[in-house]
């Protein structure tokens, strides 16, 4: 029995497929979303579990001006931040199989919408890593250039101060993420940008393909020659670009197709 054996016919092939497709690839670039850590147990966001499906308000959360503007917003924030699911989070064997991609010497750069750091947990290299929607293992400061392990500040709020504030100006606090209503980093949308430019294959794993500007670089590198593997659990607004889509547990069909 092979290690295809397990799944269905169409899956077994498209798997076969898309592992061919990566040998014969020198210059990958890889863009995941939030799929790819589903399985370890961090919720998506609009998934029939979704944070935000299962409650509004932590989208609300998510909005700059109601963050800024709402300290009750920000209280609640934080003690979301003290329960999240990241802290006891570990890196599954989808995010392992992008180490063996690098070990492999195919990786360029590792493009990914998540927030949860679960990339570089698991090994892979900080200096092929765009996080092009921050990281909420580092706090920072709205009014200066303060930053911190994010602990620091949780630890704070463990001791009753339910609204941290900056050490250093006073301002306010949050996650060094991007939340809606602020602008992306333009350095990391360049870089994505450019490595999908250059790239001989383009992998999306786990993501929708429907937040822009970064599912952009899907098209881009289509448009520039690059073969493209979709890698889901669900269907894609993208999948007809794709010369091959592959449907599944991306914690179970990624390390396939990676070899």
């Amino acid at each position: 029995m092979n290690s295809f054996d397990q799944v269905g016919e169409d899956t077994e092939q498209a798997l076969l497929d898309a592992a061919a497709i990566i040998d014969r690839s020198e210059r990958i670039a890889v863009l995941t979303g939030a799929g790819i850590s589903t399985d370890s147990r961090i919720p998506d966001f609009r998934g029939p579990q979704g944070v935000w499906t299962k409650n509004p308000g932590a989208e609300k959360q998510s909005t700059i001006q109601n963050y800024v503007a709402d300290p009750e917003v920000r209280r609640r924030a934080w003690r979301g931040r003290l329960d999240s699911p990241v802290w006891s989070a570990e890196p599954n064997p989808g995010h392992r199989a992008l180490v063996r991609l690098e070990e492999r010497r195919k990786l360029h750069l590792l493009i990914t919408q998540n927030i949860d750091g679960l990339h570089h947990a698991a090994g892979s290299n900080p200096e092929r890593i765009v996080e092009v929607h921050g990281t909420v293992r580092e706090v920072m400061c709205l009014g200066c250039d303060y930053r911190d392990p994010m602990q620091v500040a949780l630890d704070r709020v463990r001791q009753g101060d339910d609204d941290p504030s900056c050490f250093t100006c006073g301002g306010i606090l949050k996650s060094a993420t991007i939340s809606f209503g602020q602008a992306l980093v333009p350095e990391d949308i360049e870089r994505a940008q450019v490595a999908a430019a250059g790239c001989d294959l383009l992998v999306a794993v786990g993501s929708t393909l429907a937040v822009y500007p970064v599912a952009g670089v899907v098209p881009l590198a289509k448009s520039e020659g690059a073969s493209v593997i979709i890698v889901n659990g669900s269907p894609t607004e993208m999948d007809h670009l794709a010369d091959v889509v592959v449907s599944g547990s991306i914690s179970e069909v990624l390390p396939r197709i990676v070899g």
